[in-house]
């Protein structure tokens, strides 16, 4: 099973699609919230400027699609 990183910010309401759809699936995520230094600083080093950014081993997705996301989390 591969990690899962979610990169997010408080009141972000795709962040929250993408929660809640882990939640229902039982997807394990480890969450970092870029508005903290520590995340700004881990979120800085992946070369992205917005939420949600999704981390599935060492591959991430910008935004959040389904089909997307599973394709990578099964590969």
């Amino acid at each position: 099973m591969k990690k899962v990183v979610l990169y997010t910010m408080n009141n972000c309401p795709h962040c929250d699609t993408v929660k809640k759809y882990f939640e229902q699936h039982k997807i394990t995520y480890r969450l970092c919230n870029v508005k903290t230094a520590a995340g700004q600083k881990e979120f800085r080093r992946a070369n992205f400027r917005s939420v949600p950014v999704i981390k599935i081993g060492n591959d991430y997705l910008q935004g959040f699609k389904v089909s997307e996301f599973t394709k990578m989390y099964n590969e």
